[in-house]
C-alpha cells in the first residue's frame, strides 16, 4: 500500500465548489506535486481553465489532464484508465493524483476502475471527497425527504418521486470518505445544522463531514484518508448496482458563443431571464469585454451568478465569449440562445 500512489476523488453536484476546494488543494500543496483529471460534462473545459490560471506554480498546465464531453464513470476504458497510465509512465510520476469529476458523475463505477488489473498495483483511491452545496440543498434542491417520500409511497407505490438530481445527491454521498458542507458563509447556523442532518441520513457508518467556505479545507484533512475504496465498494450502496450501464438522457449541454461584451452586468441579466424561464441548472464560461485586457468569469448555479476577472488573455489567445450551459433534458436551446444573445 505504502508504495501506492494516492488518488482522491472529488465529486460533487453542478457548482457545489470542487474546482474551488482543489484550487485551495494547488495552494497548500505542501510540496507535493499534484497531478490533476479534469472531468466536465460539456464541449468548453472551464474548470480546466480556472485551474491552470490560478496563478500558482503549482498550477502547471502539464499537470492537468482534461476529460470534456463525456462523463468519466461512461467512458472509464476509453478515457480515464489511458490518462492514469500516461501520469503513471512520466519519469516523475505524481505524488497524488487528484480527480474532479463531471457533477453529473456517479462516483462508485470511478472506484471501481481503480481495481483493474492495469493500475491496481500502482494506484489506490485514498479517498472519495463529496462536496455539498449547503445552500442549494437548505433549499431543498439536490435532496428529498426520506420520511415525505415513504408516506407519498405508501398511497402510490407506483409512483417514482426521485428525480435525478436528487438520486445523484444520494449517489455522491453514500460513496463519500469525506463530505464538505461548502458555501457554509451563505446560510445561518441553524440552517448549516439542518443541512448537515440532511446529509447525515445519507452517510456510511463513520463518514465524517466539514464545513468551509469557497472550499477552504486544510490538504491534512482531505488527503491521506487512506481508504483504499477501490477495496470497499461493497460498503458504497448505488442506485446503480447491478446495472451494466446508466446514461444521462436526463441533461442537455451545450456551449453559447457570443461576441465582445459591452457591459457583463448586461450578460448576468440575460443570464437570469433565461434562468427564470427554462430548466436551467448551471452556466459558466468566460466574457471578452471589450476595452478590458483580462478575461472576465462567470460562475452561475441557479439564480446565483458569480462573476470576476482572473487573468490577462495570454499571448497568441483570441479572446472570445462563450457560455456552457446545463439543463434538464428537453432544454429549449434555440430559446436559451435566444435570451443569451439579447
Amino acid at each position: 500500500m505504502s508504495q501506492k500512489i494516492p488518488a482522491t476523488v472529488v465529486t460533487g453536484f453542478l457548482g457545489a465548489g470542487k474546482t474551488s476546494l482543489i484550487r485551495h488543494l494547488l495552494a497548500n500543496a505542501g510540496g507535493r506535486r499534484l497531478a490533476l483529471v479534469i472531468n466536465e460534462f460539456g464541449d468548453l473545459g472551464v474548470d480546466r481553465e480556472l485551474l491552470a490560471g490560478c496563478g500558482d506554480e503549482t498550477c502547471r498546465e502539464e499537470d492537468i489532464v482534461e476529460l470534456t464531453n463525456g462523463c468519466i464513470c461512461c467512458t472509464v476504458a476509453d478515457d480515464f484508465l489511458p490518462t492514469i497510465q500516461a501520469l503513471l509512465a512520466r519519469p516523475e510520476p505524481p505524488d497524488h493524483i487528484v480527480i474532479e469529476t463531471s457533477g453529473l458523475a456517479l462516483p462508485k463505477p470511478l472506484v471501481k476502475a481503480f481495481g483493474w488489473p492495469e493500475i491496481r498495483t500502482r494506484v489506490t483511491v485514498d479517498g472519495v471527497v463529496a462536496v455539498i452545496d449547503a445552500e442549494a440543498v437548505a433549499a431543498g434542491r439536490f435532496a428529498s425527504d426520506p420520511e415525505s417520500v415513504r408516506a407519498q409511497r405508501e398511497q402510490d407505490p407506483g409512483l417514482d418521486h426521485e428525480s435525478p438530481l436528487e438520486e445523484l445527491f444520494e449517489e455522491q454521498i453514500q460513496c463519500a470518505d469525506m463530505v464538505v458542507l461548502n458555501k457554509a458563509d451563505r446560510v445561518d447556523a441553524a440552517t448549516l445544522d439542518r443541512v448537515a442532518g440532511t446529509v447525515a441520513a445519507h452517510l456510511r457508518p463513520a463518514v465524517k463531514t466539514v464545513v468551509s467556505s469557497q472550499g477552504a479545507v486544510d490538504p491534512r484533512v482531505l488527503l491521506g484518508l487512506g481508504a483504499a475504496a477501490e477495496d470497499d465498494l461493497d460498503s458504497r450502496p448505488s442506485h446503480h448496482d447491478g446495472d451494466d450501464d446508466h446514461d444521462h438522457d436526463e441533461f442537455d449541454s451545450f456551449v453559447v458563443p457570443l461576441g465582445p461584451v459591452t457591459d457583463p452586468a448586461e450578460v448576468e441579466r440575460r443570464i437570469l431571464a433565461a434562468v427564470a424561464a427554462h430548466d436551467i441548472l448551471r452556466v459558466k464560461g468566460f466574457l471578452n469585454v471589450e476595452g478590458k485586457p483580462m478575461r472576465h468569469v462567470v460562475q452561475g448555479v441557479g439564480d446565483r451568478i458569480q462573476r470576476y476577472y482572473d487573468r490577462p488573455w495570454k499571448p497568441g489567445e483570441t479572446p472570445r465569449s462563450q457560455l456552457v450551459v446545463i439543463g434538464l433534458h428537453g432544454l429549449d436551446r434555440a430559446a436559451v440562445e435566444a435570451v443569451l444573445a439579447g
